[in-house]
């Protein structure tokens, strides 16, 4: 045994001897112990195990499914779509179809209605009050379960969101599978510490009292989501919603309405495997007319709402009409800035391929996606070099249908729609006309196999000044967009030369350096060498100036979602409790002897304040003479 000392540390010696010396009596209340944590583990585990449950999986996500092209469609579905290619919205009718090769996708919805919105706000309402009352265990248990389910049926998962997005699998592996599973087991592992009532400090005079703060459900709340992630997005609020204790309708885009009635589904299957009502978890897919009156509406106790500047006006507009709270989130014109100390220039590679990934995450179509890369002098001409020809090579195609063929495993997918294109080519050519080199791309791509698809070539521009307007403009789309800076503080104005401030990168391993970007750029977020790493560990996210405000995830997050309540009471009720001295009880009355006029009520509460708040010692001691003499 001696011979183990040698691998012990000088200072833990006694302690290891002491516990060799109460070996069997020190080994048994070990044991005892370990044994009633295991107990207690396994008790809680099988209280909040998760519960195997299925929902019909549509047909469309079946491998190899072709379907049927929108174009081949008749009659009022062809007309219908035909209009929504343009931007065009039919008040009866909402049809789906995969944007990266036109496929339709099931038989369309009925955009929901008012009376629809009034139905899906009061079931939410009745099946919360019942919500309310359980336990984190029981929420926990409902998590739990739609984790097991979303990690054992990605494949299902990821082919909707391909379909209804366009994105390639690789996209939706990391922007709707792994943060979802993060966020759930985050709000696992950290939602009930988040929501647990905290103590808060007493001051001198209340010494008496203890401070709290609770964290109650607020009701009903709402989210008005996103089609760029519409698995993540659509369920992400939820999590929060329901951990909280709340009841929440969920409003996708009207762009992303298929794959949302799936995972609506989804969602009420764990609600009712776990034995609560389906009810508490709402869907309504409707046009901005109807929209207004769920945001307006008067049983909604807070709104999430992640989409555009312009349209965030008009909600805001309408949640004021019930002074409903808004958390908002309106994407941005994210900078990342490669310094140029020794490091991180002998790095630009392995830079560049995460700038790649932040720039072309999704098409581009990401709310904290790189949009500008502001490069100092010894790290520009490097990092525009290694990325040209790696830019030029990417294929752009259907995962679901390329992956078969000879084209192969395409790398970027479909956008949304087309409607950005005009903007996008316009911006690109201003751009070059006042000094800014296209190295590739800058234009829509008609593809060979997939004439029906929305594809922007993947491009990058250089040499971009901050008076284009493509530097000031959120662009949404796979544009890699260089910037020079000559200093460190010349990169931080760059970064803030725009209305937006959601996200930002910095690269770098000057420590000074990066400490000065980080403290200097005006945003919500900062990953350091990284691209959005916060958001894959649950931080606060959101932005500021014209990126919104408020935040989502993380304890800010589920306490945004929450009525924060104060609470203050008698530390010892039994011996002392708040009582109004007869001096200052009301009637005031006027006094005795030479204070006649009332003042000794004035010199009371003068002693009050200076005994509680006086600066010095003697100052106080003045003040509690002051009071004890005016009592």
């Amino acid at each position: 045994m001696d011979s183990l000392n040698q691998f012990i540390p000088p200072a833990l010696l006694p302690l290891v001897d002491h516990l060799r010396t109460q070996g069997p009596l020190l080994g048994v209340t070990l044991l005892s112990l370990a044994a009633a944590y295991l107990g207690y583990l396994y008790v809680l585990g099988r209280k909040e195990a998760a519960v195997t449950f299925n929902v019909p999986i549509p047909p469309e996500i079946r491998a190899n499914w072709k379907g049927e092209k929108w174009d081949s469609l008749q009659g009022e579905g062809r007309k219908v779509l035909e209009g929504q290619v343009r931007g065009q919205w039919n008040d009866n009718l909402i049809m789906s179809y995969c944007p990266a090769d036109g496929r339709v996708l099931g038989n369309g919805i009925k955009p929901a209605t008012p009376d629809d919105v009034d139905r899906a706000v009061l079931a939410a309402k009745s099946a919360q009050l019942e919500w309310a009352n359980t336990s984190f265990a029981e929420r926990r248990k409902v998590l739990r379960t739609l984790l097991k389910y979303v990690l054992d049926h990605q494949d299902e998962l990821v082919t909707a969101c391909c379909l209804d997005s366009g994105k390639t699998k690789v996209d939706a592996a990391f922007g709707e599978i792994l943060v979802t599973a993060e966020k759930l087991k985050w709000t696992l592992d950290h939602g009930e510490k988040a929501l647990a009532p905290e103590s808060r400090p007493t001051n001198f005079l209340m010494m008496y009292k203890k401070n709290m703060v609770t964290y109650e459900p607020l009701g009903v709340v709402s989210a008005c989501v996103s089609w760029n992630y519409p698995f993540h997005n659509f369920i992400s609020p939820v999590i929060s919603a329901i951990f909280a204790g709340n009841g929440v309708v969920v409003k996708p885009s009207e762009q992303t309405a298929w794959s949302s009635a799936f995972f609506l589904e989804v969602i009420r299957g764990a609600l009712a495997s776990c034995g609560h009502s389906r009810d508490l978890v709402q869907s309504i897919v409707c046009l901005p007319n109807v929209a207004d009156h769920l945001t307006s509406h008067p049983d909604i106790s807070q709104l999430t709402f992640i989409g555009s500047k312009p349209v965030a006006h008009k909600v805001c507009e309408s949640a004021a009409k019930s002074l409903t709270p808004v958390t908002v989130e309106l994407g941005g014109k994210d900078p990342a800035l490669v310094l140029d100390d020794s490091r991180t220039v002998s790095e630009i590679p392995a830079i560049a391929s995460i700038l790649m990934r932040g720039v072309f995450q999704s098409a581009g179509q990401n709310c904290i996606g790189v949009e500008r890369i502001i490069a100092l002098p010894n790290a520009y001409d490097k990092l525009v070099e290694i990325v040209s020809s790696r830019i030029a090579r990417l294929r752009l195609g259907s995962i679901l249908l390329d992956s078969q063929t000879s084209a192969g495993t395409p790398d970027v997918g479909a956008m949304i729609s087309p409607a950005s294109f005009d903007r996008l080519e316009s911006l690109i050519a201003d751009a070059v006309k006042q000094g800014a080199r296209l190295i590739c791309g800058g234009k829509r791509f008609e593809h060979p196999e997939h004439p029906l698809g929305h594809y922007f070539t993947p491009t990058l521009l250089v040499d971009v000044t901050p008076t284009m307007k493509i530097a000031q403009q959120e662009l949404f789309a796979p544009v890699f967009l260089v910037m020079r800076a000559s200093s460190v503080p010349h990169a931080i104005s760059i970064a803030n030369s725009t209305d937006y401030g959601l996200g930002a990168s910095v690269f770098g391993y000057n420590q000074t350096d990066i400490a000065k970007c980080v403290a200097n750029i005006k945003s919500g977020m900062v990953s350091v060498n990284d691209f959005g790493s916060y958001y894959a560990v649950q931080l606060p996210f959101g932005g500021v100036k014209g990126s919104g405000y408020g935040r989502f995830a993380g304890e800010e997050g589920l306490r945004g979602v929450s009525n924060i309540k104060a609470v203050c009471v008698d530390r010892f009720p039994k011996l002392m409790a708040t009582r109004i001295p007869p001096r200052v009880d009301y009637p005031i009355r006027k006094g005795d002897g030479a204070k006649q006029d009332g003042t000794g009520a004035w010199e009371m509460c003068k002693g009050v304040v200076e005994t509680g708040y006086q600066i010095t010692l003697g100052g106080r001691v003045s003040g509690i003479l002051r009071l004890l003499t005016n009592m």
